[in-house]
This record gives C-alpha cells, sequence and structure tokens, in this order.
C-alpha cells in the first residue's frame, strides 16, 4: 500500500558482523561469556546506536553475505521470527537467542520494485525460518534493544558466476528499487551494509579467543588495500571507490563482493559526501570498518533550498 507521506532514507552504515563483536559483548542473549575484546570495533558501534536513536527511524534495512540465495532477491516476509542462532564456524562463541519484527509491508513493495527493475524477486514466508548470523550481528551491534522492526535482504550470488559488472548492475538496480519502496510506503528507514572489508583471514585461532595480543591484519597488503577503500569512503569519492572495487575484491577476497555494499550506496544515490569512519580493526585478521553516511543531512539542506520564502509564497499566491 502506497502510503500518502513520502518516505526516506535517513543514513546508511557499513556494519559488518563477525560472531566476536557480540561475544565481546556479553549480552544476555548470548550464551558464551567473554573477557571483552575488540573495543575498538564495538566501541565504533556505540556512535551508531546513538546516531539511530536520535534519527528515530520506522525500519533498519540489512543485506548480508551469510543468507545466500542462489536464484533471486529474498526478502523476510514474516511479521515476526525468533529463535537460537549458532555460528558454524564459531559454536564456541556465538550462540544466540534472537527475536525480530518484520516490516512486511516493506518487505512486499520492496518485492514489487525489485521485480520492476527486472530482478528475480522472492518473500520468505516460512515462519520457522532460522535468521543468518550476519543479519543478527549486524542488527545487535546496530540497535541491541531490538525495538525498531527490521527488514532482512539475502545476498544472490548466481549474478558472480558471470562478471563483476553484471553481478554490481543487479545489485544498483536492488538498491534503487529499495529505495523506491521506502519512498511509496513512507517509512523513514536506515540501511546496514552487513560487510567486512578485506576477508582473507587465519585458520587457527589462540586459545583465549579474545586475547588481543594475537590480533593483527593478515598481511600488510591487505591493509593496504582496506586504507585505500576507506580513504576513498573518508573523501566521497564513490566512483573512484567503485572503480576499485574488482581488483580490490580480487586482491583480498573483499566480502564487499556479495553485493551489501553497492546495495546501500545505489540506494542512497552514492551520495558524494565524506563518510564518517568510526572504527576500523582486525577480526582472525579480516579488515572491519564501521562507517556512516548520514544523508539526512543532505536530505534536510535540499528541503531548504527548495522551500519557498513567505516573499515568494505572497507572489505565488496573491490576496
Amino acid at each position: 500500500m502506497e502510503s500518502t507521506q513520502k518516505g526516506r532514507i535517513l543514513a546508511g552504515f557499513l556494519a559488518p558482523h563477525p560472531p566476536h563483536l557480540v561475544y565481546g559483548e556479553n549480552p544476555p542473549q548470548n550464551k558464551p561469556r567473554s573477557q571483552g575484546g575488540w573495543e575498538n570495533l564495538r566501541w565504533a558501534y556505540e556512535h551508531c546506536r546513538q546516531k539511530i536513536k536520535a534519527l528515530k527511524p520506522d525500519v533498519i534495512l540489512v543485506h548480508s553475505p551469510h543468507w545466500q540465495t542462489v536464484v533471486g532477491h529474498h526478502f523476510l516476509r514474516v511479521p515476526q521470527l525468533a529463535g537460537l542462532s549458532v555460528d558454524p564456524i564459531f559454536p564456541h562463541l556465538f550462540q544466540y537467542r534472537y527475536q525480530m519484527d518484520i516490516d512486511v509491508e516493506l518487505a512486499d513493495a520492496c518485492a514489487e520494485e525489485a521485480e520492476r527493475e527486472g530482478l528475480i524477486a522472492k518473500k520468505m514466508t516460512n515462519p520457522n525460518f532460522r535468521v543468518d548470523y550476519g543479519t543478527i550481528v549486524s542488527l545487535h551491534m546496530l540497535n541491541p534493544d531490538w525495538d525498531i522492526p527490521v527488514l532482512g535482504i539475502s545476498a544472490n550470488n548466481s549474478p558472480y558466476y558471470f562478471t563483476h559488472d553484471y553481478a554490481q548492475d543487479q545489485m544498483i538496480k536492488l538498491g534503487e528499487a529499495t529505495r523506491r519502496a521506502i519512498e511509496k510506503t513512507g517509512r523513514r528507514a536506515v540501511l546496514a551494509a552487513s560487510n567486512t572489508l578485506s576477508h582473507l583471514h587465519f585458520d587457527r585461532e589462540p586459545e583465549i579467543p579474545e586475547d588481543m595480543s594475537r590480533e593483527y591484519v593478515y598481511s600488510f597488503e591487505q591493509y593496504q588495500w582496506d586504507m585505500k577503500a576507506i580513504e576513498l569512503m573518508r573523501q566521497g569519492k564513490l566512483d573512484e571507490l567503485m572503480a576499485i572495487l574488482p581488483e580490490f575484491m580480487e586482491k583480498t577476497a573483499a566480502e564487499v563482493k556479495a553485493g551489501s555494499l553497492v546495495w546501500m550506496l545505489a540506494a542512497m544515490g552514492f551520495p558524494q559526501m565524506p563518510a564518517a569512519v568510526h572504527g576500523y580493526g582486525t577480526v582472525i585478521g579480516t579488515g572491519n570498518a564501521v562507517v556512516e553516511w548520514d544523508v539526512s543531512k543532505v536530505a534536510d539542506r535540499l528541503s531548504e533550498t527548495q522551500a519557498p520564502t513567505t516573499e515568494e509564497e505572497g507572489e505565488a499566491c496573491p490576496a
């Protein structure tokens, strides 16, 4: 159903999802207990939480690389989902009891708009569906109160069997469809791209996983690539960022290949504005950055410049 009030995207966050971050925080939903760890990333997320509380969005949308679908882009479409999520690689770190409210009206609109773009879109209507840990970790780190409805979107990996350009074109279309759905439903929305950056990692962990003396970047080359991508975000040079993504993915197995970051940037219209980088850190050698694009400020400035003055109103509507 189309709203009489036009919705808009308020902000987008690059929101990496290592389960270690939830583990290090010791929330009541997670059974394993830690002695801390990965503070630079966990504290970076605190800035995002404050921003989201201030923006008061109606919904948080998250695109996750760990909900992988072969045929089409899928949208969660069950009013409420709950269960136990256990990370298959780190079950000793992540056993999380989750409960989330889904914005099903927005899910319908997103699927409809995706189909208008020529994409294959599906609605996930299984009430027993187990939500992937990538979706859960990003949403928890952004809003641990879970008091805002959400919408999860899958990562359709099939396009990557073709070419990088074809795959990225799909994600741009999905982003544009998402933006139209948000506008039509009148939602004030926050977006989350659940991606790490460089993704080459170690295959052994220390005896104490949260021992930060054993946490460092996988390689200097990988670190340099992460810094190059982050610096382009900081400078607002998204055209240059898009241009280097293929090589970035090839050299570092960058998880942005799943499309989450491109989907989010496309939905926001590739904002030519400096991003706020709240923090960077490694988890088992992978590069993770918590980054914010506050596009609400841009929209507010546009509204102010487009609003007629009192004098102009008088001229347009004479007594």
